[in-house]
């Protein structure tokens, strides 16, 4: 168990390394391939060879799931955006336990 010291040390580094993270940006980005609507094209043969792979955008929006196909630029700059909004949840649940663990101490005295 995590003496009170501990604790609060470890919720300012927490709290540190949030206000490091800069841009964060919900989603994943995966390479996808397609099908066009081109009756004698080659992705339309047997067998069939698609389009891409081309990357794409997959998240969230207005609890809607959006997909958007991104250029390799675009996919490469926001990458890092991705990775720090998934650190962010990390760190907000080992806050959130932090504040648990806090609140069940507090409440046993």
């Amino acid at each position: 168990m995590l003496v009170p010291v501990d604790r609060a040390k470890r919720r300012a580094a927490i709290v540190a390394e949030i206000a490091r993270l800069g841009p964060v940006v919900p989603g994943t980005i995966s390479q996808r391939s397609t099908r066009c609507a081109g009756a004698g094209c080659h992705c339309r043969a047997d067998p069939p060879v698609l389009h891409g792979p081309y990357p794409t955008w997959t998240h969230q929006q207005d609890g809607r799931q959006v997909t958007k196909t991104l250029s390799a630029q675009a996919a490469a700059q926001l990458g890092p955006a991705i990775a720090a909004n998934r650190r962010l949840h990390e760190l907000v649940k080992e806050l959130e336990a932090l504040s648990v663990a806090e609140f069940e101490s507090a409440r046993g005295k």
